[in-house]
């Protein structure tokens, strides 16, 4: 199948489903939809392996249940309906067994994963051509992927996802260079999401190394590890990863807060963790005994946890609200004392408001914090990221800074001067320098304040404004000139 030929098919689908699903339940409706799709083209394709070897392949999912037995099916809309919710569903959700099994059953025992269209006739016609969907190159995948992701912003607009937001992909290629994961290291999202941060860390170490041996290849797919409690990022997660050809063997359907920080072991902790937590989420309060310093803020408890979970030498990426960094109460006060005294907090990249939406939510002003296990704080370097447009005047006449937008988001081309000068930690008119002995040792507050911003201001000659002042006052005698003749 060509490519414009792929994206048509898979666009179809998606547009039907759209006029019949309200909200983006849709995407939900397509994630396990797509799921069963490819998992039946996997499942085929062991078989066929197994079958040149004279060996027999045992399918997870069976017949009736497995994808080309229904999809094909002659059925009349409510059969098909009743199939699916009274038979599929139920089969799915109680697949007994270790590895795959374990994760369908996970997937499809979630509350929030259900057959959303009523019309048997409909769902047929949008399985039909996801079956025709095609898996076959890297092409045909890439394609797939991408035109599934393109979909994802959407699940930071759902309302009752309300402080998760997705992270747009430039800002995580952007911290997987900086964090920089490498072959044979154990990484860590342990607020998976979209699962967007361990595939732009294996396109990263794609990248870097070309050629894999057959050990170094099975040490790649051992690499990626992630953490979601709720059933759409689950499952969005679990398919964004088949989709890119990753394994989902250490994906775990669990809340991260439930493990308890003070405990973990230098065996339990990994090389690298690069996520976004959730902003101002629901926190289970059964869990704060879990951590040394108790707050409700669902960001200041991922901070600590992850804090924990790092190894000796270990690097962190982490997306956080500025209010981690310039909360001056008892609870932030402490944990980024102890952040600072016993982590090398190398980086923080301010973002303008804008980066991260939802519906209905203000924009927030998010910062990227960057430390490893390496020892205490001895200076941070400092970016300041603005859109390129800079100032712009509203309709109003005030001149305002410019936001990002959902027409207008962050692009990674806007993120190229960032890195540039990180790599050599360089200073300019939006980067700068903090030394751990210029930090206040009553708050430890990291606010990023741009030391540029604070210089002398040059003002115009004062000709040029008298110049200016002049010429705006003939203008108006001219005008009350023009008033005073139409009043005679």
């Amino acid at each position: 199948m060509d490519r414009q030929t792929l994206k048509s098919k898979f666009k179809q689908a998606c547009d039907l489903l759209r006029n019949e699903i309200a909200s983006v339940n849709y995407i939900i409706q397509l994630s396990w939809m797509l799921f069963l799709k490819l998992y039946d083209d996997l499942e085929d394709e062991r078989e066929l392996k197994s079958k040149l070897k004279g060996e027999t392949y045992q399918r997870n999912i069976p017949s009736p249940y497995r994808w080309k037995d229904w999809v094909h099916k002659d059925w009349r809309s409510e059969e098909l309906i009743n199939f699916i919710n009274n038979e599929l569903f139920p089969f799915l959700s109680k697949l007994d067994g270790d590895g795959e099994k374990e994760l369908i059953a996970t997937i499809f025992s979630g509350k929030e994963i259900q057959n959303f269209l009523r019309d048997g006739y409909k769902l047929r016609e949008v399985a039909l051509l996801l079956d025709e969907l095609e898996f076959r190159t890297r092409e045909d995948i890439y394609i797939i992927s991408t035109l599934y992701e393109e979909l994802l912003p959407e699940i930071g607009e759902m309302g009752k996802y309300a402080g998760e937001y997705y992270t747009p992909r430039p800002i995580i290629r952007l911290m997987v260079k900086i964090v920089n994961p490498k072959l044979g290291e154990k990484i860590l999202d342990p607020f998976l999401g979209s699962a967007g941060f361990l595939i732009e860390s294996y396109n990263h170490i794609l990248r870097n190394k070309e050629v894999f041996t057959t050990k170094e290849t099975k040490i790649l797919y051992n690499m990626f590890y992630g953490q979601e409690k709720k059933d759409v990022p689950y499952l969005i997660g679990i398919m964004n990863l088949l989709l890119h050809n990753l394994p989902t063997s250490h994906i775990y359907k669990v809340d991260t807060f439930a493990e308890d920080v003070r405990k973990i072991q230098e065996k339990d902790r990994v090389d690298v963790i690069l996520t976004n937590p959730p902003f101002g989420g629901k926190f289970d309060k059964r869990f704060k005994v879990n951590f040394p310093v108790k707050s409700s803020k669902t960001e200041l408890m991922a901070l600590q946890y992850v804090m924990r979970k790092i190894k000796r030498g270990g690097r962190v990426g982490i997306v956080v609200p500025e209010g981690v960094l310039s909360n001056t109460t008892g609870p932030f006060v402490r944990v980024r004392k102890e952040l600072l005294e016993n982590y090398n907090v190398h980086t923080i990249i301010s973002l303008p408001k804008g980066v991260f939406i939802a519906s209905g939510k203000t924009p927030v002003k998010t910062d990227l914090l960057f430390f490893d296990k390496t020892g205490p704080t001895e200076e941070i370097w400092y970016y300041e990221h603005k859109h390129p447009l800079g100032m712009v005047k509203t309709r109003y006449g005030k001149w305002v800074e410019k936001q990002y937008t959902k027409t207008d988001p962050i692009k990674d081309e806007y993120l190229l001067d960032c890195y540039e000068k990180w790599k050599n930690r360089g200073i300019s008119e939006n980067s700068w320098i903090v030394k751990i002995d210029e930090i206040d040792k009553e708050t430890y507050e990291l606010t990023p304040r741009n030391p540029n911003k604070f210089k002398k201001k040059e003002y115009r000659p004062s000709t040029e404004i008298l110049e200016d002042v002049l010429r705006e006052e003939r203008e108006v005698m001219k005008l009350l000139e023009e008033l005073r003749g139409v009043l005679r």
